[in-house]
């Protein structure tokens, strides 16, 4: 009843989340810079919220029809999050074309050699080939979000938000995957109960990051900044005559 309860409040929290980012990102937060992540966002959305729990409700949590379902859509959410961070680089390098030419021709290759390397397991079944593609996609998301951070504190990027964004991603990515990694090294099929909760948990951390990186903190920024001008303005001497 109590683990019912934590995960019901877990996911709630999820969703409100969700959609308050994408309804704020429409409304006042739309930019250029931000389509990646509003598409990002817009696809949680709809793979979460409305359509596994549709699924869900019509089908059961033990039909075939939920089990393909969460898995294409696992493999799908895994897509959005490379092509996010593809364009997080895009942004990132956003002075420097030559170096964004060079990373996207690079980006293109590594994800040729995912698809490969996931394709082995093509041999075995196609179930076993979404897993190992979704599996392999998220260590490379996870190798290319670190390798993106150092880029943005070498090029010294001022870009607050794009290292806050940086860092949730990091957060989505890096627990889940050692999870990942445990259940492979040990065959322990009792590691993928830890699962049911580090990935919930992990993507309402990065949802509460993104929320201030681009909702709060711009806000408080400029509160910041018109308090000073306030002051500056007190400290101007009057002149008397």
């Amino acid at each position: 009843m109590i683990e019912t309860l934590i995960k019901s409040g877990i996911e709630l929290a999820i969703y409100m989340l969700e959609a308050g980012l994408f309804l704020y990102l429409l409304l006042w937060g739309r930019s250029r810079r931000r389509v990646g992540v509003s598409l990002y966002i817009g696809s949680l959305l709809a793979v979460d919220a409305v359509g596994r729990n549709w699924v869900l409700h019509h089908y059961g949590f033990q039909s075939l029809q939920y089990y393909y379902f969460f898995y294409v859509t696992d493999v799908l959410l895994a897509l959005s999050a490379f092509l996010l961070i593809c364009s997080f680089f895009r942004r990132a390098c956003l002075e420097r074309r030559q170096m964004w030419y060079n990373l996207r021709l690079l980006l293109i290759f590594v994800f040729i050699i995912v698809v490969g390397i996931s394709g082995i397991s093509l041999s075995q079944s196609r179930v076993a080939h979404i897993v190992e593609f979704e599996q392999n996609l998220y260590f490379t998301c996870l190798v290319l979000n670190t390798v993106l951070y150092v880029l943005i504190q070498h090029v010294h990027a001022a870009d607050d938000e794009l290292d806050l964004l940086t860092c949730g991603m990091g957060i989505q990515f890096a627990p889940p995957a050692a999870n990942f990694a445990l259940v492979f090294l040990t065959h322990g099929q009792h590691y993928i109960g830890v699962l049911q909760y580090v990935t919930p948990l992990c993507t309402l951390a990065m949802l509460a990051l993104w929320f201030y990186a681009i909702a709060w903190k711009p806000r408080t920024a400029a509160a910041r900044v018109e308090g000073k001008g306030v002051r500056s303005l007190a400290q101007v001497p009057v002149y008397k005559a």
